[in-house]
């Protein structure tokens, strides 16, 4: 039972630090990190089970205290997260790949999207810097535009529409 309720604790520590750097990344644009929300979700329920699970654990008053902190730091986050996902599925309209580039040396790729919000909003550009694993950045978005013109001029520096990004100084560029 004790091996329940510190992997319950640790987990849900984890995941409401994630879920907290994913909202901060979200809100400055900044490197995403933390892995996809449902992925959040599903090791939330986890987390919940096994804080159900290490309840049994009577061994001291902080045992016990660690279970309870787990049972609601989970369900706080599932709450969280099924609201978070059900916006996203219902406000986020469609985003439609167009086009994938790599740097010339192959060591930035970007994903290119066309967006449209349909009736809540309008349509546009959007393009994600990629990194390891599941991370990225936005790094480019354009209102009212349904093509994208990409040219690389050396191995870090990328026109966008004829709007020039140095990826290295990290610039990004958000046009209404």
């Amino acid at each position: 039972m004790q091996k329940y309720n510190w992997t319950a604790f640790s987990l849900a520590i984890i995941l409401f630090i994630l879920t907290l750097y994913s909202l901060y990344s979200f809100i400055y644009n900044k490197w995403l990190i933390s892995p996809p929300d449902y992925i959040i979700l599903i090791f939330s329920f986890l987390a919940l089970i096994l804080g159900i699970l290490g309840i049994n654990d009577k061994s001291s008053w902080f045992a016990k205290l660690r279970s309870w902190v787990s049972i609601i730091l989970s369900s706080i986050l599932i709450f969280t997260l099924l609201i978070a996902l059900s916006f996203t599925v219902m406000f986020s309209g469609s985003k439609e790949l167009l086009a994938t580039v790599h740097s010339p040396d192959e060591k930035y790729t970007i994903h290119f999207y066309r967006t449209n919000a349909g009736a809540m909003g309008t349509f546009g550009i959007l393009g994600e810097l990629r990194g390891p694993l599941w991370s990225k950045k936005k790094i480019y978005a354009e209102k009212r535009v349904d093509q994208v013109d990409v040219e690389w001029e050396n191995n870090h520096t990328i026109l966008i529409n004829h709007h020039k990004l140095d990826l290295t100084k990290g610039e990004s560029l958000f046009l209404q």
